[in-house]
């Protein structure tokens, strides 16, 4: 098997259609097909052959989707990097990975002019744009030769590295296979929502190293066109939508919060629109029936993860509807299953299945799970048992089979569509000299789904400012890490080791919430 074949079968079937687009750049299928042809040609002539681990750190650009089509073509593995990781985050990527070449934007790829011998398997950086790299990549894919390519792999072979931060705080790899992604593409052929057609453009302007990059293969596969923005700006999208007819929208809630706050100010011809899909939180009624009113009748909503390489559930446009018109339970579902090659259970701490109605964590089986955690078999052994991936989503299942999501077994905060580790916060925070304790929490909010927030005790006779330590955390900690609120008390609850329980800490702000998740 080869997933280049979906590029090439579009190239075939709609060779003048549009395929890949930016502000100022626009592919054919016929010219993709050629460019990717020539990349995975020379990746190849400099050594970078089948199997080879090329990583790509950059903000939403072409380049990224383009790249990742010519590695499934050269049998390579793609290991994408968060453009917004630190130096530090991004060299423990490239070292655990065993990178043997980076493809980087210009401002990547300067972090690392002197500091080369960080990364030692690195061996050649490919940069996008500037001159701070080994090749250039645009001169790469000049040299290659057009000759169809197509290596042959395995289902179980390695295709993609799919870095997320544990519960140490330490970045760690999904592997995900070839067979997952192939079988990606056929849960989104099952998907009972309007599937993108022939000439649809996809905009893309969520991370293409997140959830948003596993649509691009999907638009190919249908003759749509992957349209790429180097960032999201609420109104810039409106205006694109009006002005290019944009037809899909992948968003998280925060997005369409903004949008939905830009559009309160003129009016924008959507009309265009024929689906808008969210995930990574769920949406509050109110925020959902003012972006109704905005997009249409078009949204539908998604759950899965970079574990699980595609979705597991999905609460479909008609759902959307009947919530509106009355089932507003729904809004608090995250759907329900529509493949029949998944086996979803809920499961209680004894690994049995709990009675209808009852909280237990989903847990999956099925082709798109992940083999495990790249180079890391306990922690592998911790999340998968007989072939299921623990989710760490507690969740209970009414009679229709919609899934209601809780709590989260895992203290992971996800704000904004990121992951946030307590403990990872919590390590920066104790090396404040004026902190004693420190509980790190996920707390409510109304646009990123969940805030960061740090309930901190200080040392006896010490004093600091709220202000003083968020300062402090922003000189360490990515943006979307670091604290937004400082709550300072005179203790925090402990369990009968001294241990303090950040599960109590946290149910006093999600106090009156039905979900204790964003």
């Amino acid at each position: 098997m080869n997933l280049g074949h979906i590029i090439k079968d579009s190239a075939q079937k709609w060779p003048d259609g549009l395929a890949l687009a930016d502000e100022s750049r626009r592919y054919t299928y016929r010219e993709l097909d050629r460019r990717t042809d020539q990349l995975a040609d020379s990746l190849k002539a400099i050594g970078l052959s089948v199997g080879a681990h090329i990583a790509i750190q950059s903000w939403n650009c072409v380049e990224m989707v383009e790249l990742e089509t010519a590695l499934y073509k050269g049998g390579c593995v793609k290991v994408p990097i968060n453009a917004r990781l630190g130096f530090d985050e991004t060299v423990h990527v490239l070292n655990d990975a065993r990178a043997e070449a980076l493809v980087a934007d210009a401002e990547h790829a300067a972090l690392l002019t002197g500091r080369r011998h960080r990364i030692p398997n690195v061996k050649t950086l490919i940069v996008i744009d500037g001159s701070d790299g080994d090749i250039a990549y645009e001169a790469l894919v000049q040299r290659g030769r057009a000759r169809p390519s197509g290596i042959e792999v395995a289902p179980d072979d390695l295709a993609v590295l799919h870095y997320t931060s544990g519960s140490s705080g330490v970045l760690k790899a999904a592997m995900q296979t070839f067979g997952n992604r192939e079988h990606n593409i056929r849960k989104y052929d099952a998907s009972p929502w309007r599937h993108c057609r022939a000439g649809d453009i996809l905009a893309h302007v969520g991370p293409l190293s997140h959830a948003t990059g596993l649509f691009a293969l999907q638009v190919f596969a249908k003759g749509g066109c992957n349209r790429v923005f180097a960032h999201f700006e609420a109104g810039e999208l409106l205006e694109a939508i009006e002005r290019e007819k944009i037809n899909r929208l992948f968003l998280v809630p925060t997005m369409i919060n903004r949008m939905v706050a830009e559009a309160e100010k003129r009016r924008y011809d959507l009309s265009s629109l024929n689906s808008v899909f969210y995930g990574a939180a769920p949406i509050s009624p109110s925020l959902l029936e003012k972006a109704l009113n905005l997009f249409g009748p078009v949204m539908a909503q998604g759950y899965g993860g970079g574990e699980m390489t595609a979705l597991l559930t999905m609460l479909t446009e008609k759902d959307h509807e009947d919530a509106l018109n009355g089932n507003t339970k729904l809004l608090s579902s995250c759907g329900r299953s529509y493949y029949d090659l998944d086996d979803i259970q809920l499961l209680d701490d004894q690994n049995r299945p709990v009675k209808p109605g009852d909280v237990g964590e989903i847990v999956v089986k099925g082709p798109t799970v992940m083999l495990g955690y790249w180079n890391a078999p306990e922690l592998t052994a911790q999340v998968m048992r007989d072939g299921y991936y623990l989710t760490g989503d507690l969740a209970r299942k009414d009679d229709d089979g919609y899934l209601y999501i809780v709590d989260r077994k895992k203290e992971m905060i996800v704000s904004g569509g990121f992951n946030v580790y307590p403990l990872e916060v919590e390590k920066v925070l104790y090396a404040h000299p004026a902190v004693f304790e420190v509980a790190v929490v996920g707390v409510p909010h109304p646009e990123w789904g969940e805030a960061v927030k740090a309930v901190v005790v200080l040392k006896e006779g010490a004093s600091a400012s709220a202000e003083e330590i968020l300062s402090h955390c922003k000189e360490t900690l990515t943006g979307f890490k670091q604290p937004k609120s400082v709550d300072l008390v005179s203790g925090l609850p402990k369990n009968d080791a001294g241990k303090v329980v950040r599960r109590l800490v946290r149910d006093r702000y999600w106090q009156g919430h039905v979900r204790k998740v964003g």
